[in-house]
């Protein structure tokens, strides 16, 4: 293993690199896909009930059948993994999106609005900031997720560590077939912790203080 490890250092920092990229940029498009909608969505009763609906129906898709259809329209590559990855990524967030602006008292709202702020000056300023606990929430549970579905889009010969897991399996019984599943199996749970800590002073920087305290 150790072996296998030190020969393969830079390819195996690289793929870490990659992985670790992928979820972030796709946390980051999906973040901004599932707080629009959910702005879009969460006074109205029916639209929310709705796209709760269709986040928990997505989250019941196997993202490894996803992965395979899209491989006819879109090809091998980073396309179709960026697609499965951020699709997946935005279902928690979405849902969390619009439980906590849902969950805004209607007299802070009414209070913004009677001192001259428009609609988007109030979302922006008063319900985003105080839904954001929530959201980033959601957003720790998606990356969560997505870290393990990034190594499985690997299969459409897309970036990250997923490239370890699949050549060790094809090569099961063979010379470095073990070690290459475990480096990558491995890889992605470490990713998985460093980015969930990121996340972690993340919320703390861009929570108000008032907001944490209580």
């Amino acid at each position: 293993m150790w072996d296998f490890i030190t020969q393969r250092r830079e390819e195996i920092l690289f793929a870490s690199w990659q992985h670790f990229s992928l979820v972030a940029q796709c946390l980051v498009l999906a973040t901004l896909l599932a707080v629009v909608i959910a702005a879009l969505v969460y006074r109205n009763a029916t639209a929310s009930g709705l796209a709760n609906g269709l986040s928990a129906m997505g989250l019941t898709i196997p993202s490894f059948a996803l992965i395979g259809l899209l491989i006819a329209p879109f090809g091998f590559g980073v396309v179709p993994a960026v697609i499965v990855v951020t699709f997946f990524a935005t279902l928690p967030i979405l849902r969390n999106a619009v439980v906590g602006l849902s969950g805004i008292p209607a007299s802070v709202v009414e209070s913004a609005r009677g001192i001259g702020m428009g609609r988007l000056r109030t979302l922006a300023t008063v319900e985003i900031p105080m839904a954001w606990p929530v959201i980033m929430a959601g957003i720790r549970v998606s990356a969560q997720m997505v870290m393990g579905i990034a190594a499985v889009a690997a299969y459409t010969l897309g970036p990250g560590l997923g490239g370890f897991i699949f050549s060790g399996l094809s090569r099961l019984g063979g010379a470095n077939a073990f070690e290459s599943v475990v480096v990558g199996v491995v890889g992605v749970i470490v990713l998985a912790v460093v980015l969930d800590l990121v996340l972690v002073v993340i919320g703390r920087l861009t929570t108000s203080r008032g907001i944490r305290v209580r």
